[in-house]
This record gives structure tokens, C-alpha cells and sequence, in this order.
């Protein structure tokens, strides 16, 4: 199985190199600017997406919104114009789901299957491999492409047919926004109170307030720690892509969008490109304090 990958960012290139670990011939785009450190660790190289389709099975992207997909895929020298009838596209971006089934769609009338597969885990989980991915597609495909998709993740599942990967995602990152608003806003009034994080932290970890995303993101608003391992301009991207879809159906989510107005204060204060924990420093600035340990 000879594999493509487009989108060598602060998740993508280690989610390259764990394929090139795992044994599988992978192929990137010159062009990028991760490609010659792929290149030394194994990978081959292609000139354009078209050029990569015709030279692969299983073409992955991993790009930063529904336009640059779209783009590769669709464009005038995009994967469908290189892609051969029974390539599979991995689209492991975060995106509209809508976006995710006419892409599928266009794939699907030059005979090219699509799994939608976004990721969860930021990119310390994309380093270590153990990923999360939440697919959307044909179980035959899912099934022939679950051990690629295991070389990066500890956790792949397949929730339904294309689309339901990004509206698996847009839950999760709905769970992730809301998580780190409500920890900042605890750890915020415990200092306010004269009373420490890192004690509250640790006297809440262990009971029905501990969370995956309190253990990753507690120690590191403490420590002052706020180097994108997924910035806030992204998971902007994300919950941008939330209200669109929940307009869509016809669903409120009101603290998604008061968690996104938040987000907006941030990148007005030229916060845009921070971890999204930094999200502590809304309301840090409203309290007039800083968390620490």
C-alpha cells in the first residue's frame, strides 16, 4: 500500500513520520516546508497532488479548513485528477461535514473512495501516535484502511457514513472548548480566592471533574505553558464549523457560542496563534489575576 500525505503541520509530520515508523512507503509534497526532514526519514517526494495521486493508493490530507481541502482535492491539479478508480482520500482535516460528502461525492464519479477521519489529541498524542480518529465512510474501506490508521492512533472507530467523522469531531470539540472554559473559570475563582490551583487541581482530578483535558491543560496554564500544541485560531476554525452545522439542523448550542466569543476576545488580543488553553487569560484579564501553582 503506497500512501500519499498532504499537510505537513504541527500534526501531520509526525503523523508522516509514524507511517514511515510502521513500515509504510509514504510520499509527500516537495513543496512543503517539513518535506526534506521526511525526506531523510524515508519518505518520497512529488511535485504537485496530482503528481502524489498518481504515484499512491491511499492519499491522506490534513489541512487547516474546508477551502484548502477542497483545493487539493478538487483543484486544477488536484488528487482526482491523479487518483486512479479504487484510490481511497483520507481527509484527516477538521472540516464542515457537508464539505466532507461533496467532496466524497465528485471522488465517487471517478470511482475514488473518501473516508472523512479528523483527529483528536493535539500534537503530543500525534507525536507519541496515539490518536484518536473518529471516520466517516464505507465500512469496507474503513476496514482496509484501519491498520494505516492504527500506525497513528491508539483509538480509531468508525461512527457512520461520510460526514459523521467531522460531526464526531465537532462534538468533541464542543466537549474540549467547553472543558477548558469551565477548569480556567474554576482556577480563576480559587485564585481570586486565595485558595491554590495546583491543591484544587489535585483534590478534583480524581472525582467526577477529572477529565483527560483537565490533566492535559491544568499543568500547563499553571506553568505559564501556552506554546500551540493546538491554537486558538484553529479551534475558531472548529467551532465556526459548529454553529454553521448546528444552523444547519436547527440546534441552539448556547455555551459553544459564548465559548467562541471568548476565543474572538483572544485573537483580538493577538492571542490567535496561543494554545487554546490560553483561554484561562479571558478570564485572568476580567479578575485581575494570574494562575500559578
Amino acid at each position: 500500500m503506497r500512501i500519499g500525505f498532504i499537510g505537513l503541520g504541527i500534526m501531520g509530520k509526525p503523523m508522516s513520520k509514524n507511517m514511515l515508523k510502521a513500515g509504510y512507503n509514504v510520499t509527500v509534497l516537495e513543496t512543503s516546508k517539513s518535506a526534506a526532514e521526511l525526506q531523510a526519514a524515508g519518505a518520497q517526494t512529488a511535485s504537485s497532488p496530482r503528481t502524489l495521486a498518481e504515484q499512491t493508493d491511499v492519499i491522506i490530507t490534513m489541512l487547516p479548513n474546508s477551502p484548502q481541502v477542497q483545493e487539493v482535492i478538487l483543484g486544477e491539479d488536484g488528487v482526482i485528477k491523479g487518483a486512479k478508480p479504487g484510490s481511497v482520500v483520507i481527509d484527516m482535516s477538521s472540516i464542515a461535514p457537508l464539505i466532507s460528502q461533496e467532496i466524497a461525492g465528485k471522488l465517487a464519479e471517478k470511482g475514488i473512495d473518501m473516508l472523512d477521519a479528523p483527529v483528536s489529541g493535539g500534537e503530543p498524542k500525534a507525536i507519541e501516535g496515539t490518536l484518536s480518529v473518529m471516520v466517516g465512510g464505507k465500512k469496507e474501506v474503513f476496514d482496509r484502511c484501519y491498520d494505516l490508521l492504527k500506525s497513528m492512533a491508539a483509538s480509531v472507530v468508525l461512527t457512520g457514513d461520510i460526514g459523521a467523522g467531522n460531526v464526531t469531531k465537532l462534538a468533541n470539540q464542543i466537549i474540549v472548548a467547553i472543558n477548558i472554559a469551565a477548569m480556567s473559570e474554576a482556577f480563576v475563582l480559587a485564585t481570586k480566592a486565595g485558595v491554590s490551583p495546583e491543591l484544587v487541581y489535585q483534590a478534583v482530578r480524581g472525582g467526577l471533574a477529572g477529565s483527560t483535558a483537565l490533566d492535559a491543560k491544568a499543568p500547563l496554564m499553571m506553568d505559564r505553558k501556552f506554546d500551540p500544541g493546538f491554537r486558538i485560531d484553529l479551534h475558531i476554525k472548529d467551532l465556526s464549523n459548529v454553529l454553521q452545522t448546528s444552523h444547519e439542523v436547527g440546534v441552539s448550542l448556547p455555551l459553544t457560542a459564548a465559548v467562541m466569543e471568548m476565543m474572538q476576545a483572544l485573537k483580538v488580543d493577538g492571542l490567535g496563534d496561543r494554545d487554546h488553553g490560553s483561554l484561562v487569560q479571558f478570564y485572568e484579564k476580567l479578575a485581575g489575576v494570574e494562575v500559578n501553582r
